[in-house]
């Protein structure tokens, strides 16, 4: 059974092995659970029988006007069954009385998000790949 929550403290860092698939540096899960605790709101799923969370998203803002989505995933196991789709869902009713909601994906992801009301549009980023996560 797939539950959904908001309430991080419920979760524990044993429960988010797996996450961060491809990334050249990935967190800890010491540090990935500060990262949840630490955004604005957050959505996990979580497979109650495995006792573990199985995706998340991730909101960031500055409480009035702009929301910017940074992280957005699940594991490979549980793709394809909507659980992506439910946590996207759950993020923007989280965040609906904001006027910019906006993220970063890359050509791959672009459909999904257009079918859940996102626009593309050009954007600039710039990325810090000496980067290091802080220690403890």
């Amino acid at each position: 059974m797939i539950e959904y929550t908001t309430d991080m403290s419920r979760i524990r860092s044993q429960q988010l092995t797996g996450f961060f698939e491809g990334w050249l540096k990935r967190p800890d899960t010491e540090t990935h659970l500060k990262i949840l605790q630490n955004s604005f709101r957050v959505v996990a799923a979580i497979d109650r029988e495995k006792d573990r969370v199985i995706g998340f998203i991730t909101a960031i803002s500055d409480g009035m006007l702009s929301v910017y989505l940074p992280l957005l995933e699940v594991l490979p196991d549980y793709r394809r069954q909507g659980v992506g789709t439910e946590l996207v869902n759950r993020i923007l009713a989280e965040t609906d009385n904001f006027y910019m909601i906006d993220l970063c994906c890359n050509e791959a992801t672009k459909p999904f998000y257009a079918k859940l009301g996102f626009l593309s549009l050009p954007a600039m980023v710039k990325r810090n790949y000496n980067f290091s996560f802080p220690e403890g």
